[in-house]
């Protein structure tokens, strides 16, 4: 009996066994691929943080040139501030000396202006004055005459227009207003006319003789004793080799440096003018500067009155408006027959802060 219940424990202690080997061999494989996906996790872990570093340095290197693009922007940026302040300071100075300058301009208008007394005076024609016969020395000369005529202006002032109508009568109903109100778009303007009064022109020719034989010498080194230099000044003017001629006389000035080399043949001192300079053997060889010699001569002195008939100055506006738009309400409303206006030929506004030069022509419709 107790063989037999022996044999039964062997056995279930048989499979016991075999079911723990079982679960053990199980266990085993168990570990074995736990171990091989740990294996493989701790590979892929590596891999993501070696990405991960890789992302981390191109981000940085990315930042990096980022802040070295914004640094640079940054200094240009600075670079174009500071030159607009450079050239907005240079802007306000030319301002200011243009504005000296024309202050300047209009005080010596002011001051060189002709006021004479002109006596009346009868004069009788008897026959037109006969032209002089030419001389030998006048064949010699270079003869021109220019007529110089003073074009009569007007600085017109920000906040100023000049207005120029088809008719006469338009300006003198316009003139005999105090004041005119403009409507704008959202506002009204009172602005007031006025006469011009207009500069004294005057008109006179300048007669100008060019000597075709005599040349003037500048700046000749006082090397030498007057005599002397003089003698060098006509030895040196006349070889050929250098373009000279036959000289006929030389004159030297030691206070002012200055030398005049007259030639026998005309043609001679104009060649060499035109050069501007020329070699003069002294205590060495000096390039000196010539020119021409010329003789001029104020005559036919005239000064003119006229007045402005169809041209307006409108004063005191003030708008704020642009410039163009504003310019645009004076013209619809100085055309229109009902504010006492016309047809206009021309019309200028300038706003504050600015000024422009008016030049007035004479009226062909006067003359016809």
């Amino acid at each position: 009996m107790s063989t037999a219940v022996q044999e039964d424990n062997y056995e279930e202690a048989l499979k016991e066994l075999k079911a723990l080997r079982a679960k053990v061999e199980k266990a085993e494989d168990t570990k074995s691929r736990l171990l091989l996906e740990k294996l493989e996790e701790d590979e892929a872990k590596g891999e993501a943080q070696r990405e991960m570093m890789e992302q981390l340095n191109k981000q940085e290197l990315r930042e990096k040139e980022f802040k070295q693009q914004k640094d640079k922007l940054q200094d240009e940026i600075d670079q174009l501030s500071r030159k607009k302040q450079h050239l907005q300071e240079k802007l306000r100075k030319c301002r200011k000396q243009m504005e000296t300058k024309r202050a300047e301009s209009t005080k010596l208008k002011e001051r060189f202006k002709i006021y004479a007394p002109i006596p009346h005076t009868e004069v009788k024609f008897l026959a037109p004055m006969k032209e002089k016969e030419c001389t030998d020395e006048m064949n010699h000369l270079i003869r021109g005459v220019f007529t110089i005529s003073q074009q009569v202006t007007l600085l017109l002032q920000g906040g100023q227009a000049l207005l120029t109508f088809e008719e006469e009568k338009v300006a003198s109903q316009i003139l005999k207003m105090a004041h005119c109100r403009v409507t704008c778009e959202d506002s009204s303007l009172d602005v007031k006319p006025k006469r011009i009064t207009m500069e004294t022109p005057v008109t006179f020719e300048v007669h100008l003789d060019v000597s075709r034989k005599e040349l003037q010498v500048l700046d000749v080194p006082p090397s030498m004793p007057g005599e002397r230099i003089k003698d060098r000044l006509e030895m040196s003017f006349s070889k050929s080799s250098r373009g000279g001629g036959e000289v006929e006389s030389v004159d030297y000035d030691e206070e002012s440096r200055k030398g005049c080399v007259t030639f026998l043949h005309p043609g001679v001192a104009v060649d060499l003018a035109m050069r501007g300079d020329y070699i003069v053997d002294l205590e060495h060889e000096e390039h000196l500067k010539v020119e021409p010699t010329y003789r001029y001569d104020l005559q036919k002195f005239q000064t003119f009155c006229g007045s402005v008939k169809r041209t307006i100055l409108l004063d005191g506006i003030g708008g704020k408006e642009d410039e163009e738009d504003l310019q645009d309400h004076l013209e619809i409303h100085f055309q229109k027959p009902s504010n006492s206006g016309g047809e206009i030929e021309c019309i200028r506004y300038i706003s504050e802060g600015k000024t422009l030069q008016a030049f007035f022509s004479e009226d062909k419709m006067d003359m016809e």
